[in-house]
């Protein structure tokens, strides 16, 4: 699939940057940065994901007038080549991941802007229909009092919950008499963010015996929780440690599902040899998302709808992440994509 795209024509002029932020929580602010190359009277925009608002700022700043040289005349792959020469940090990232963060950022608003002004779209580069895209509602509870909130607006909306420690058998049982439970992410692979989640063997049995239909994500897998994982392997999927076909390879276990980032992979390039790589060994696929404020969005929406368009997909519109829910907010499944260009 690459090897379709990495021919395009790109002819790019300039850049611009803007940044966006939003309070998560107490401690935590969100901030990303959106990335616009312009060619002609032609905008390819991409966001730059990672989560550390210094390094944002850094590029915002640093980088706002013209400090990277991206001008010229290129074809998509060879856009692709020169930023694997270009240093897209001002300093060193406080953590290497956002390397690949920044790097999908700028590639998939340069795949923009080569598609735009070629007046098409990744499908029809691609051969490839866009279908309507189901999404999950992604949360974390400590009551049932948001899954109501959310059915609320949406009754037949669907959900990815993070399990804890503090998931008691009265909690869990609330949950699953709501139904509509399709992934449980267990954050076994995270270490040193607020969202940690140590193994957990009694945990991890209790979900899986009760939640029956979901797939269950990211399993620390130790010595205790083995026994436990071995016997559910199919329902098991993986996300954080998915950057690339080695990746893929190097699971615990032989994957039945996985969950697609493309900014863990940095480049198209990565990302497509993997969905092929998934699709010829019967792998099972879904999107997720990592609280993109702009138009990172709709690119990993417009994937779903090419590639995985009938999985839960971690893919809702942003306003489900409000405090409050709007009564108009988009029910899944959401309408193809339309128009030219990533987004």
């Amino acid at each position: 699939m690459y090897d379709r795209l990495a021919d395009l024509p790109l002819s790019i002029d300039g850049y611009r940057l803007s940044g966006q932020s939003v309070d998560v929580s107490s401690g935590f602010e969100r901030v990303s940065t959106t990335i616009a190359l312009t060619g002609g009277d032609v905008t390819g925009m991409g966001e730059d994901v990672g989560y550390e608002a210094d390094d944002q700022r850094r590029l915002q700043e640093s980088y706002a007038d013209g400090g990277l040289d991206l001008a010229g005349e290129y074809t998509f792959g060879s856009f692709s080549d020169r930023l694997e020469r270009l240093e897209l940090f001002p300093e060193p990232p406080e953590r290497e991941a956002d390397r690949k963060y920044r790097r999908w950022g700028f590639e998939s608003a340069a795949l923009d802007l080569a598609l735009r002004q070629a007046g098409t779209d990744l499908g029809a580069v691609l051969d490839r229909r866009y279908e309507p895209v189901r999404f999950v509602v992604s949360t974390r509870l400590e009551t049932v009092d948001r899954l109501d909130e959310i059915r609320a607006v949406h009754p037949d909306a669907e959900f990815k919950l993070d399990p804890t420690d503090e998931w008691d058998e009265t909690l869990i049982e609330a949950i699953a008499s709501r139904g509509g439970v399709r992934i449980l992410d267990l954050k076994g692979y995270y270490e040193g963010t607020d969202v940690d989640q140590a193994p957990n063997a009694k945990l991890y049995r209790r979900v899986l015996e009760t939640f029956t239909d979901a797939i269950v994500e990211d399993p620390g897998v130790t010595t205790e929780t083995q026994g436990i994982l071995e016997q559910y392997s199919g329902r098991l999927s993986w996300d954080a440690p998915i950057t690339g076909v080695d990746s893929v390879e190097a699971l615990p276990f032989e994957p039945s599902w996985l969950n697609i980032k493309p900014s863990r992979f940095g480049t198209v390039r990565s990302l497509l040899e993997t969905i092929d790589y998934c699709e010829t060994e019967g792998i099972q696929l879904y999107g997720g998302g990592q609280f993109e404020l702009d138009v990172g969005r709709s690119g990993i929406q417009t994937l779903a709808s090419l590639f995985y368009p009938d999985g839960p997909n971690d893919v809702a519109p942003g306003g489900y992440n409000a405090p409050t829910l709007a009564d108009d907010l988009p029910t899944s499944p959401l309408a193809p994509p339309s128009g030219p260009g990533f987004r």
